[in-house]
């Protein structure tokens, strides 16, 4: 079986990162002006890879920062499973003090191992897991599609590389994740290595 090769990356920056307000599955907002410069940017450095596929969340924000594969003809699909996790009753807020403190809380009880504990009226680590699991069992399913480029969010690239790796979820912590970051992996066939470890080069020299 001939290698599989994946480019992960997150969404470019929205209005709302830049705020610093909850997003999550359940707040749809497109890119601003940075978000489209950091798109641009990514594409210019990669334009040259012979994707065969892309895949995004069924967020506009992950199909707008991938839209110049898909204007240069590259057949996309887009899936719910893909989509970042559900913050619950925080989604569309500024992030307070007390909601620091219950975020920190979170993630220090998933770290220990407890990523069945969902955030209150969202989802846990693991039901985001499981919505993502027969994605990656499609994308693997297809040999035809050797070079494949994914865009997601980052809670959700963390528990999906944990996913592809075989990690515990409660190790995503190790994933670091910014605006358009890369993770470049190969699937062997059998198991997955990352060859690019949050690749922000293509980002150099973008002003905020």
């Amino acid at each position: 079986m001939k290698n599989k090769y994946l480019y992960l990356i997150r969404h470019g920056q929205t209005e709302f990162n830049k705020q610093n307000i909850v997003q999550g599955s359940g707040i749809d907002a497109g890119l601003n002006e940075l978000g489209y410069r950091q798109a641009q940017a990514f594409y210019e450095a990669y334009r040259h890879i012979p994707f065969d596929k892309v895949y995004t969340s069924k967020l506009k924000r992950t199909q707008e920062t991938v839209a110049n594969f898909i204007a240069d003809g590259i057949p996309h699909e887009a899936f719910e499973g893909l989509n970042e996790i559900n913050w619950g009753k925080k989604e569309g807020r500024a992030i307070t003090a007390e909601d620091d403190a219950y975020y920190f809380f979170m993630l220090s009880e998933w770290a220990r191992g407890n990523t069945d504990l969902a955030i209150e009226g969202g989802e846990s680590p693991r039901q985001v897991s499981e919505r993502q699991n027969p994605v990656l069992d499609l994308i693997l399913s297809r040999p035809e599609e050797e070079h494949v480029l994914i865009c997601m969010h980052g809670r959700a690239m963390r528990i999906f590389l944990c996913l592809m790796l075989r990690y515990d979820i409660k190790e995503m912590e190790r994933f670091e994740h910014s605006n358009v970051c890369l993770y470049q992996l190969t699937h062997t066939g059998s198991m997955f290595t990352i060859d690019r470890y949050f690749d922000i080069a293509h980002l150099e020299g973008l002003e905020a």
